[in-house]
């Protein structure tokens, strides 16, 4: 994938922008077909104005499958709750579901097309998903953005993360100095090495540096003199 501008990377950058929604009256049979059509495992659900309101997913569909012989399945109310437990229960709900209203996860974890690649990552960890619909301003959907989307700022060609480096970090922190601080990139590896005027905490470079879309890991050869 080529770039076209520095900085951070954003998830407008690597997102796919064709993506298929459904509505939430799409009906189980439809989802389904939906899914298998595109090759996905989610897919957005969406309201007036293109509003993402929330994802179904493979595994809301299978709830259908999981429940199919499980005696609780006759509880209703409390009682399902108190038989089952609670990710029991909400199984049980979506297993009788027909639409996508009711078998949506919602609300929708979502990011928005501004947000860093670094920041989508947090956000899928933490909600232990694979996949993140992308939203505008008004919650509208943009496009949506895989782990696999993510991963592809590490395809950058060495010489191309050097070249940023050089031009948004060396330049900024030493306008005086740079041909004095060398910059090495080998499979995403940076190396620094070079003087450093005692005013620029070597911290603060290796995480400016860090920050660089492709960056694998950052180390300093030999540790900096100090210039003054």
């Amino acid at each position: 994938m080529t770039y076209e501008s520095h900085g951070p990377r954003t998830v407008g950058d690597v997102m796919t922008r064709t993506v298929v929604a459904v509505g939430r009256r799409a009906v189980y049979k439809e989802i389904v077909k939906t899914l298998a059509e595109w090759r996905v495992g989610t897919v957005p659900v969406l309201a007036g104005e293109g509003r993402v309101v929330g994802v179904v997913s493979r595994a809301d569909l299978l709830s259908r499958e999981e429940f199919r012989d499980e005696p609780g399945r006759e509880v209703e109310g409390v009682g399902a709750a108190v038989a089952l437990g609670r990710h029991g229960a909400d199984g049980l709900a979506k297993a009788a579901a027909r639409t996508a209203e009711d078998l949506m996860s919602a609300p929708a974890v979502t990011v928005r097309g501004d947000a860093t690649v670094a920041e989508a990552a947090r956000i899928m960890a933490r909600a232990r998903v694979k996949t993140l619909p992308v939203v505008d301003a008004e919650g509208r959907l943009a496009g949506i953005v895989s782990r696999g989307d993510l991963l592809t700022v590490y395809l950058r060609e060495d010489e191309d993360i050097a070249a940023e480096i050089r031009t948004d970090v060396v330049a900024p922190l030493f306008p005086h100095r740079r041909p004095t601080v060398d910059v090495r990139v080998d499979e995403g590896v940076v190396t620094l090495s070079g003087a450093v005027p005692d005013s620029v905490p070597v911290p603060l470079v290796i995480r400016l540096v860090r920050a660089v879309g492709g960056v694998v890991d950052v180390g300093v050869r030999p540790a900096p003199s100090v210039a003054r």
